[in-house]
């Protein structure tokens, strides 16, 4: 039961994490990995919550650009027009950097808005949310 719970916990808190609301998953995870949880699982877990949040943005983005402006839209304006820039210079490509803070998940937003096909969202969010991911399991396990 102590599992599942780990387990659903994590693919919670990443899922929101993905989303527009204030959420951290990189702690949530490294204290799984340093309390000796298999990493393998976690970072399946993890990666897969967080992906599943972006494409919750970008179905987001698909219904509800109509709606920019108002209080309630899920992104500032002035975040939504940063992503547009970095969307509009580097196209698709801009989708590494949905890891990122403040412009990633603005950007699964805009790829929403602006028409990205979900294969290609799919790949290229998977490679970079997988990867952050990785690279803070290596960092935390090699420093724990």
């Amino acid at each position: 039961m102590v599992d599942f719970t780990v387990y659903a916990s994590l693919f919670f808190v990443a899922l929101t994490a993905a989303t527009i609301l204030p959420m951290q998953s990189e702690t949530l995870l490294a204290s799984f990995l340093i309390a000796g949880y298999a990493p393998l699982p976690l970072l399946a877990t993890a990666s897969a919550g967080n992906v599943l949040g972006s494409v919750i943005n970008w179905l987001l983005g698909r219904g509800i650009e109509r709606f920019r402006g108002r209080r309630w839209f899920p992104v500032s304006e002035a975040a939504f027009a940063r992503a547009q820039r970095w969307y509009g210079c580097f196209g698709k490509w801009s989708l590494l950097f949905s890891w990122a803070p403040i412009i990633g998940d603005p950007l699964t937003v805009v790829a929403g808005v602006l028409r990205e096909p979900l294969p290609m969202f799919l790949l290229l969010v998977g490679v970079a949310k997988i990867g952050r991911y990785l690279v803070l399991a290596i960092l935390t396990l090699q420093l724990a």
